[in-house]
């Protein structure tokens, strides 16, 4: 508790926030350049989904602070759990097209396909319990992949068909579809393993162990594919695949235990944790492995959601009634 005090003492307050009709559950920034007008991003709760662009003062002068814009609110009456940007998104065009698809808790999919006027949403049915995570295929976004508590990775094509399943051992926490490693889908399960799965053979081809659980999320960085980290418990871990199967670091973060981890997208060292809410705000964190402590501790009410932008050491985080964002000092 005393750790938590410590951290709380030292908060630093969100750089810039966006205020939203309701709790903010899911926040994705598009990983793609795909708006000359700025960063996409998408955020949504129990009702809406959000579709909006944002430019920040460091990416360009004209800009005092933020400016943010939003192109298009869906009222959609369920709740989303997490969003995933197509590739194929692209707003600076004659005919403007923004794809997304959602995980919804009551346990489908949804597609997104709309030219900022009208819009149409595609369901996909499969799953049998909660979906934790999607993500589209980097490179042409032709297939969703997907994991549950059903213990099921899914990978679907834009028709809603399923074309592979991966049975797992454990409820499927986290996936992510390398841009440098297209024919590899990493797998997170909560009993604290992460396995790579080649999607030729459609069989695991390495594995990496926690040595701990439960494990809530994962990531594969983006600025260098050797690398894997995770939450399991109250920790954050590190790997080098190319090492062992084994973290290579390990450091106690979130005393009310973690549940999100995201690696920067401009920075190979920089990541973020996100803790559970606990007597205090849910916390989070912005750690650099070159420093022995977080270089970052912000706090929100009902933290959820994180997400780095494309080009810039900034990362969103839901909180209530509003999306809050902070900029990374390095």
């Amino acid at each position: 508790m005393l750790l938590n005090k410590k951290k709380e003492a030292g908060a630093r307050r969100a750089t810039h926030s966006v205020l939203s009709e309701e709790t903010v559950i899911a926040v994705e920034f598009s990983p793609f350049d795909s708006c000359d007008a700025g960063t996409l991003i998408a955020y949504g709760g129990d009702n809406y989904v959000v579709v909006g662009s944002c430019r920040f003062q460091e990416e360009d002068a004209d800009v005092k602070g933020m400016e943010y814009k939003t192109l298009q609110t869906f009222y959609r009456g369920v709740r989303v759990g997490a969003i995933a940007w197509s590739p194929e998104t692209k707003i600076d065009t004659l005919a403007p097209l923004v794809k997304l698809c959602t995980a919804d808790t009551d346990r489908k999919l949804r597609l997104l396909t709309s030219d900022l006027k009208g819009s149409t949403w595609k369901v996909i049915e499969g799953h049998t319990d909660y979906i934790n995570d999607l993500v589209f295929e980097p490179i042409n976004g032709k297939q969703v992949a997907s994991v549950s508590d059903d213990h099921t990775c899914r990978i679907w094509d834009l028709d809603g068909n399923q074309k592979t399943s991966f049975l797992l051992h454990s409820p499927g926490m986290s996936l992510c579809w390398h841009p440098e490693e297209v024919f590899k889908l990493m797998v997170a399960e909560k009993n604290g393993t992460i396995r790579f799965y080649d999607l030729v053979t459609q069989q695991a081809i390495l594995s990496l162990d926690c040595g701990q659980m439960p494990l809530m999320s994962a990531d594969w960085c983006l600025g260098n594919t050797i690398k894997v980290g995770a939450v399991a418990g109250n920790d954050w871990l590190i790997w080098d695949i190319t090492r062992s199967s084994y973290p290579q670091e390990k450091r106690p973060s979130h005393l009310d235990g973690a549940q999100r981890f995201r690696w920067s997208k401009t920075n190979e060292n920089l990541f973020a944790t996100i803790g559970y809410p606990g007597k205090m705000d849910s916390q989070l964190l912005v750690h650099h492995l070159g420093h022995p402590q977080a270089i970052l501790v912000g706090s929100a009410p009902v933290a959820s959601g994180i997400s780095w932008h494309r080009t810039l050491p900034l990362c969103a985080i839901g909180g209530d009634r509003n999306v809050l964002f902070w900029m990374t000092e390095m």
